[in-house]
């Protein structure tokens, strides 16, 4: 059963930083590509950053320049370095990764972890 979990989120004020953490565990093949979404009040789930197994990144447009993904392969585990944060950046944020063989492969979610920015 694979599991992943975030930890980090909390409340911070504009222009703070937070450090988001999700370690996969449990009987994985493979871990291909890992990300983060979010979701705010009241709007659809959306891409914030991913990144494939071999480190190419891709993030969202709102959030680029600001936020930073990293992953840790012997770890299992991706981060998401946030800076520069704002009140529009309040939302929950959930952790997903592609894992298993090429023809088993699934994608796996967190229960996601709320991040609040407010002075």
């Amino acid at each position: 059963q694979v599991q992943l979990v975030e930890s980090g989120g909390g409340l911070v004020q504009p222009g703070g930083s937070l450090r988001l953490s999700c370690a996969a565990s449990g009987s994985m093949y493979s871990i291909w590509s890992m990300g983060w979404y979010r979701q705010a009040p009241g709007k659809e789930r959306e891409l914030v950053a991913d990144i494939s197994s071999r480190g190419s990144t891709n993030y969202g447009d709102s959030v680029k320049g600001r936020f930073t993904i990293s992953r840790d392969s012997a770890k299992n585990t991706v981060y998401l370095e946030m800076n520069s944060l704002k009140p529009e950046d309040t939302a929950v944020y959930y952790c997903n990764a592609d894992i298993g063989s090429i023809a088993t492969m699934r994608t796996y979610w967190g229960q996601g972890t709320r991040v609040t920015v407010s002075s």
